[in-house]
């Protein structure tokens, strides 16, 4: 495996020392030791992997000193437009080293959302012409790829990406975390909500550990799933799809759980959210101010005024709380507000970062919950 002090010294060595981007399970090793020995001008989380690209780009504009942009491979779609609009060699030929975490790599096991993405990972990265190497988990070996990567981009301005395996960077704990001092649990704070809910509303829950701890609850309860459409990928479109089915549903009460790095990444979509004025949807977000599900690196969601936002952007009725006790009095009148339709409604619950060792994943295929919640939208209330 590869240390990851080793691997950003040798990008340092060969004029890389600006990194931009998403965190990624299989780059938080090296996402960790950036953070803490990078300056947060020189390593900076983005909303999402194109504004990444837009980040480096200018950078390398300013600078002409190449850029890193880390992503998991889900992001590639984000990151197509700058790259083919942008960095691309028949338009501004912007060179981007791209450093890309291998979800679903073909004859490796994970979760369903993955499977198609680490099919077309390095296809597309073909599409795009863009030349790549599959990062060697051997030090010297790797070295050589960053020099031959940088020699290729300083030839030709092109981009040039690095694919990363499953346990390619050696173990590397983040010494200094951005902690809060919150201590209602996400977790916690998920089943209060879902007790809350209506016996004919439906959830649309974002990927992640929101869909995990959703899941875990009803099956503690002994409830079935067919009122949650569990959002296992897609990263920031849960709330679009909550809208979709309550414009279409309007006799339903259609609540979106949500996160706060999903929300930033397509923070867009609440505006659209708040201007259709959809009357019977419940816009929940969990904010940590962390990318909790790949190795809890921090967001600005707790930097952000999300009710301001909210108002802002024209839901009807916003609140906000932080501990267990005021989302305890929001959920004694909430239901019955939803239940005069004068909604959009938006509640920010403030959690702490974290989730149990032990949390399982949904045991239902992304089909078999499709279809369990369409039934259930079909019936009659």
């Amino acid at each position: 495996m590869i240390s990851p002090k080793y691997f950003i010294d040798t990008l340092a060595t060969n004029g890389i020392d600006f990194y931009a981007g998403v965190p990624d399970s299989l780059l938080k090793q090296v996402c960790a030791y950036m953070a803490d020995h990078i300056d947060n001008h020189h390593y900076i989380i983005t909303a999402n992997e194109g504004g990444a690209v837009g980040l480096a780009a200018g950078y390398y504009l300013a600078t002409g000193r190449i850029g890193m942009v880390f992503m998991q491979n889900s992001g590639e779609g984000n990151a197509i437009n700058p790259l083919a609009s942008l960095t691309d060699k028949d338009v501004y030929n912007i060179p981007v080293l791209l450093l890309i975490g291998w979800r679903g790599e073909p004859g490796v096991h994970d979760e369903p959302q993955h499977v198609k993405q680490g099919k077309v990972t390095l296809p597309l990265l073909d599409v795009m012409g863009i030349r790549h190497a599959l990062l060697s988990k051997d030090e010297a070996e790797a070295q050589q790829q960053v020099e031959d990567a940088v020699s290729y981009m300083t030839e030709t301005n092109e981009p040039f990406a690095l694919v990363v395996e499953k346990d390619t960077f050696s173990p590397y704990t983040l010494q200094h975390p951005k902690e809060n001092a919150l201590t209602l649990s996400r977790e916690k704070a998920i089943q209060m909500v879902a007790a809350a809910i209506g016996k004919d509303d439906v959830i649309v829950s974002t990927t992640g550990m929101i869909s995990r701890e959703l899941f875990e609850y009803r099956t503690a309860q002994g409830q079935s799933h067919e009122q949650d459409f569990l959002t296992v990928g897609s990263m920031g479109h849960a709330s679009q799809i909550a809208l979709g089915i309550a414009l279409a549903k309007p006799e339903r009460t259609v609540w979106c759980f949500d996160g706060d790095g999903a929300v930033l990444m397509h923070l867009g979509a609440m505006p659209v959210l708040g201007s259709l004025c959809p009357k019977n949807l419940v816009h929940v977000v969990f904010n940590n101010g962390a990318h909790d599900s790949v190795g809890g690196q921090p967001t600005v969601g707790l930097d952000l005024e999300f009710l301001e936002l909210a108002e802002v952007f024209g839901y009807q009725m916003a609140n906000s709380v932080n501990n267990e006790e005021q989302l305890a009095d929001v959920l004694e009148y909430l239901p019955k507000w939803v239940a005069k339709k004068d909604g959009p409604y938006f509640l920010e619950i403030k959690v702490k970062k974290g989730n149990r060792s032990d949390l399982g994943r949904p045991t239902t295929t992304p089909l078999e919950n499709k279809r369990a919640f369409m039934e259930f939208l079909k019936a009659s209330k």
